[in-house]
Order: C-alpha cells, then structure tokens, then sequence
C-alpha cells in the first residue's frame, strides 16, 4: 500500500505501526522520526517559523487568510501522477497542516481518487482511536491495537503514582506568545492526567486567545511554555514579552522559578509521542513522585534568583537545562 501522510501526526503513527516503508509523500513539518526527511514533500508551509517571530508569523499569516489563499503549497500534480491509495489529513487545526477540504479539491477529480482519511482527536482517549482508525485503514490493526495498549499502559502508570499526591498545583500552559494562546483539546487533558489543577479549560475545548491580564488572574503556580511549532532556542527569545508584562513578576510560578520552557513536539502533534509529554508534564508536576521521564535537551527552568535582577530583555538567559 502507499501512503502520503500530510500531517506529522498520522506520519509518526505510520512509523509506529511499522509501516514507514509504505509512506511515498509527506510534508516539510513531518520531521520524525529522523528517517522521514528522505521521503519526498509534497507540502509546504508558506510560513517559516523558524526564522520569524510569533508576532511576524502572526501578520504573515493574516495577510494570507485576508487574500484568500492557503498558508500551505500542496503538489497536486505530485499525487494524481503517484496516485497513492492513502492520504492522511486533518481539519483540527487550519493554521497547523493543510486541512482535508484543500486535500478534497486536489483529488476529487483524480480517475482513482485515493481514501482520504480525516484524523481530529481532541482530546487523549481520540489520539488513541486515531492510532486505531489508521492501523485499521493501513491493513495494521493488530501493531495499532498493541501500541495503543502500552500507551495506556503509560497513562495507567501516571494516573496510579498520583494517588500519593498531598496537592495538586496550580497549571497554565501557554502554546503562543504575542498574541498569548493557550492551547486546547488535548492539552488540558495532559496537564489534568499530570497531577495539575486546571479548571479553566476542559479537555477537547478549541484553543484559545486571552489577554496577559487573565493569565496573571489565574495565578498559575507552575507555568508551562510550549510554543507550538518552536524549539527551546525560539522559546527563550519569545520569552521576554512575557516578562515585560505587569504582573508577570508577581506571579507564583515567576516567584518561585517554577517556569518552564519545554520542546513543543511532545505536545503540538497528537500521536505516539504525546505520552512523553503526558510524563514530562507529570515530572514536573510533581518531582517528588517522578523522575527519570524527561528526555535530554527537552526542559529549561527559570532561575528564580537571577531573574529577579534581569532586565526583561535578559529573562531567556536566565533558564538552564533540567533536570540538571
């Protein structure tokens, strides 16, 4: 079977079920496992967020959906000359894949038109159905059925550690800065399932926008950066909005240097891996019941003391790696 996988998601549960060698086509924001990048794109975001600031990216993107266009480049020539019998898709999320209605346009006038398969978890229980919808159309239920027993079984792990817990503080989990996101569907699940209390949103709402003022209302106790589609090096220069803001000193997450900024592919791409977020987030949640479950270069922390003598513009220099 071929398969073009136009969202990262579906191409990391492909690898998953043991079916990379199937994969023909992905996009450029398909980027693990490493292997990945010798398949051929066949889309390609129109926006570098690797080089541009969120801000920029913001004005970019505006400037895009006002004149119509898509912020993505589908090779459509590419899949009616390859005809795949699979293309994976997505319509969660407009701003980060291309969406199943521009993949619809490109096949529908093809003599084989390929099965599209529309993957939309919002919350964790989906992620896993999604592993399942894709083992079952990919001719791999049983690999599917068995991965998604060890992740639950991962899950079951956390959920039974925390029975310890003697408190569950206060989380807010931020997935933009300027303008600030926090980021829905399955992200309040996590941040639940990690021992946090987050009362705000529940599980499988939309992302959504809100001012710095209601974040600092919230007065989350351990505050969580995971900018989607950014590194650790982009996290430290978005950083210093935030710390240019009233009341961001006085929060008690800033007070007690219990900021992290944390790789956003844990997080921003529902698949395998968002279990690994699952036990970061419980990691840092509650280091007294975890340890061990944060990979390398994944997590920096605010030093407290010297962020109370840095100057807003100076705040990124004041994380260091953790666990040390």
């Amino acid at each position: 079977m071929e398969i073009c996988s136009l969202l990262p998601s579906g191409t990391e549960i492909l690898y998953a079920l043991g079916l990379g060698d199937q994969i023909v086509g992905v996009t450029d924001l398909c980027n693990y496992p490493p292997e990945v990048r010798e398949k051929p794109v066949v889309c390609r975001s129109r926006i570098d967020v690797d080089t541009l600031s969120s801000q920029e990216v913001e004005a970019m993107m505006r400037r895009i959906l006002e004149a119509g266009e898509s912020p993505y480049e589908l090779d459509g020539e590419w899949i009616s000359n390859n005809s795949p019998e699979v293309v994976l898709t997505q319509d969660l999320c407009y701003f980060c894949e291309v969406d199943a209605q521009t993949v619809g346009r490109t096949v529908e006038q093809m003599p084989m038109p390929p099965e599209v398969v529309v993957l939309n978890p919002r919350t964790l229980p989906e992620i896993f159905d999604s592993i399942g919808q894709v083992g079952k159309t990919c001719g791999a239920p049983q690999p599917a059925s068995e991965l998604v027993a060890d992740l639950e079984e991962r899950v079951a792990r956390i959920e039974g550690a925390l029975a310890a817990a003697r408190k569950r503080p206060r989380v807010f989990s931020l997935e933009g800065i300027n303008p600030i996101v926090v980021g829905g569907h399955w992200i309040p699940d996590l941040l639940q399932r990690a021992g946090g209390v987050m009362n705000m949103f529940q599980p499988g709402c939309p992302a959504t926008r809100l001012t710095w003022p209601q974040v600092v209302d919230y007065a989350p106790e351990k505050l969580f950066v995971d900018l989607c589609s950014s590194g650790l090096d982009r996290h430290k220069t978005e950083i210093p909005w935030l710390a240019s803001q009233a009341g961001w000193e006085s929060l008690p997450a800033v007070q007690s240097g219990e900021v992290y900024l944390i790789d956003h592919v844990y997080f921003s791409v529902p698949g395998p891996r968002i279990i690994t977020g699952l036990e970061i987030l419980a990691q840092l949640t509650h280091p007294e019941l975890f340890d061990g479950l944060i990979p390398p270069d994944t997590v920096l922390k605010l030093d407290a003391s010297a962020a109370r003598t840095a100057a807003p513009d100076e705040i990124g220099e004041c994380f260091t790696a953790w666990p040390r």
